[in-house]
């Protein structure tokens, strides 16, 4: 596993560099899901796709910008999932943007996830880390190493709410649980980037962060494999919850496809028991 975190962080200071060096225009080319991609995009995935392709305990890569799995080595242990530029249309406006690792052994569902990490790319380049046998490890790179910060645990309830998806696509119950939120003294933080969002949260203690399932997309719009499972692991390693629209646990998942989407609510123990009330969820 050392050898895949080792990866991980050679391909966060390369991606940074793509990020301030490389064309921000669209490719010629859609992914999986039928959108443009950016060759931001294409780029990002190639970096980690070549990063991995020589590491041996990596059986297989499986990328939100290809379709269906990339077998390295048939002996290897584990599958890494993986988002290459998650937010990356924010890049061209200078927003922070960043990459999703979950690493799985054995059949890639939720409950088989053994360790998650993400990156974030903004002014400077952090690193968040986590294992089934400890809580969420914070690092910051320096000179193209990486220093440990600290270790990242949430508190019973936060004070951030950061609500995806169009509000006018939004239930009655969804927006008004959001709207509750804010009349408690929430505050919105909201930049359209999963990974900063989230890393906001994480770092300042608790808060909500929900992209639910909506009249347009009612089965959400986040993917189960590279955002959803891995961010899920996150939250609940640092103390938190991460839950579907009827109160399931995330890393209870089941992909029946590489690319399956999942409404998805990430948050400290207050927040997401609030919101399993507003949905009716029985304890």
């Amino acid at each position: 596993m050392l050898s895949i975190f080792d990866t991980i962080k050679k391909v966060a200071i390369k991606i940074d560099h793509a990020i301030k060096t490389e064309d921000l225009g669209y490719s010629d080319s859609e992914n999986t899901s039928g959108e443009e991609q950016l060759k931001l995009d294409v780029k990002c995935d190639y970096i980690i796709e070549q990063a991995f392709k020589d590491i041996s305990i990596v059986k297989a890569l499986v990328s939100e910008e290809k379709e269906g799995v990339l077998v390295l080595h048939d002996d290897g242990k584990y599958t890494i999932c993986y988002d290459p530029l998650d937010g990356s249309s924010l890049a061209d406006v200078n927003l922070s943007v960043g990459t999703i690792f979950g690493i799985y052994e054995g059949e890639l569902k939720g409950e088989n996830l053994v360790a998650a990490a993400y990156v974030v790319y903004g002014p400077r380049i952090e690193l968040l880390l986590a294992t089934k046998e400890e809580t969420p490890l914070h690092y910051r790179a320096n000179e193209g190493l990486f220093d440990f910060i600290k270790e990242i645990k949430l508190e019973e309830k936060g004070k951030l709410n950061a609500p995806g998806g169009t509000q006018q696509n939004w239930s009655g119950h969804h927006k008004t649980f959001v709207d509750d939120l804010f009349a408690e003294g929430y505050r919105l933080r909201y930049s359209g980037g999963m990974v900063p969002d989230l890393h906001q949260i994480l770092l300042k203690g608790g808060g909500i962060f929900s992209y639910p399932g909506t009249s347009d997309k009612p089965d959400g719009k986040l993917r189960q494999l590279f955002e959803v499972i891995p961010f899920a692991f996150m939250f609940e390693q640092a103390g938190g919850q991460a839950v579907n629209d009827k109160g399931m646990r995330l890393m209870e998942l089941i992909p029946a496809h590489p690319h399956d989407t999942s409404p998805c609510f990430f948050g400290s123990n207050y927040e997401i028991n609030a919101l399993k009330e507003a949905y009716g969820v029985k304890a």
